[in-house]
């Protein structure tokens, strides 16, 4: 849903201060674009507005999707959720040539509006664009590209507007909608699963459903707008001005799923050659449990740190923090009893963990079931190692 557009910042400054008036000629469309497999943030599609006056010479696209890599912060303020979008302008060609480079449909839906109701529209944008208005804070699902042509519009035509929800699905929640479009996004799908929390869980409303491009279309496409106590279609005219050529799409081999089966199996094979050694390969262990507890601390951290909606996230019952640093002194002589203890209860839960996988309010990747099968073995092969040897530390994999 975001593209950055050097060339629209600048354009969109030198227009902030102009003031002009359409003329009679002048339309409005919102602008849906298509899905693009590129980078997993647009394959949610964007939206837009664009303004049309060939009398004035003017064919502008206002993006809210813009953010300025040169901000304070960017960094922290993007792992904080704090991350601060702009709106800007640029001419409506530059845009539809570049959406139409990367295969993606642009559909346009002109309203309805009167000629005083354009004026105040595009007075609103022009007001919008200015340096000293044009940030918002983003949030991916309550306040993002889609989100502010609904926002936008019910605010300039307040108590007028009257949405088309008949899209609406009973029971589907705003992880589903994700999910939607993440069908050739595994790592993506994956990361956004890993992520966010039980907040995205609950059943979405129909307005929820605009944080998504293709909503706001279908919304629009039936809305109505009341005038004199009249009410007429809000969409005058529906025009899919680029049609994308059929692409094939594929996931690739290494997918979450497939690492982890992967992962499992080398795993298991590592544990089948230390049984018969009687040597335990700690770094393994190491590895695997380090990554896990680093996981497991970014949750912690997303979950009391941020401002993502990542509040509370079920993904804590397999990423437990504590695994890092722990896996570091297990194989210490002085820790052996406790650790002993640690990994044979791990085990345990991981197994519960599992049984009721499907009952979880939070639906967790299906592809962490391998992993938390290897984390099953490991875990029990880890106590078993530390009971068989209670005074001699392992041969090998040292350090």
């Amino acid at each position: 849903m975001r593209f950055v557009f050097l060339s629209l910042l600048i354009f969109s400054f030198s227009l902030s201060q102009a003031q002009i008036q359409l003329s009679e000629e002048a339309e409005i469309a919102v602008i849906t674009i298509g899905p693009y497999q590129g980078e997993v943030w647009s394959a949610f599609g964007h939206s837009g507005i664009r303004i049309k006056d060939s009398e004035r010479r003017i064919d502008w696209f206002y993006n809210y999707g813009l953010y300025d890599f040169e901000q304070e912060n960017f960094f922290l303020n993007f792992a904080q959720g704090l991350l601060k979008y702009k709106v800007g302008v640029t001419r409506y060609d530059r845009v539809f040539r570049f959406y139409k480079s990367q295969n993606r449909f642009i559909k346009e839906q002109y309203l309805n509006l009167t000629y005083e109701e354009k004026q105040r529209f595009f007075d609103f944008l022009q007001t919008n664009v200015q340096p000293e208005n044009a940030e918002y804070l983003y949030n991916y699902v309550y306040d993002n590209c889609a989100t502010k042509i609904r926002d936008v519009t019910e605010e300039l035509y307040f108590g007028r507007i009257e949405f088309d929800f008949s899209y609406k699905t009973e029971g589907k929640t705003i992880r589903d909608l994700m999910d939607d479009y993440l069908e050739y996004q595994p790592w993506g799908d994956f990361a956004i699963d890993l992520g966010l929390g039980t907040q995205i869980d609950k059943e979405a409303s129909a307005y929820q459903y605009m944080f998504l491009p293709d909503y706001v279309y279908l919304a629009f496409s039936g809305a109505k707008i009341s005038r004199d106590s009249i009410a007429v279609s809000l969409v005058k005219k529906e025009i899919e001005s680029f049609t994308p050529k059929k692409e094939q799409f594929s996931n690739g081999l290494f997918t979450p799923f497939n690492t982890f089966v992967l992962l499992f199996f080398v795993v298991g094979l590592i544990t089948h050659r230390n049984l018969k050694s009687g040597k335990r390969s700690i770094w393994v262990d190491k590895l695997l449990f380090s990554i896990v507890g680093f996981a497991g601390w970014w949750v912690v951290f997303l979950w009391f740190g941020t401002e993502h909606l990542s509040q509370p996230n079920l993904n804590i019952l397999w990423a437990i923090p504590f695994h890092f640093p722990f896996i570091f002194f297990a194989a210490k002589e002085k820790y052996r009893q406790f650790f002993r203890r640690y990994f044979k209860v791990t085990a345990y839960w991981y197994c519960v963990l599992l049984i009721v996988w499907m009952l979880l309010p939070q639906p967790l990747h299906q592809s962490l079931v391998p992993l938390v099968l290897t984390l099953v073995l490991r875990s029990f092969y880890i106590g078993y190692d530390l009971r068989r040897s209670k005074t001699k530390l392992p041969q090998n994999g040292k350090g």
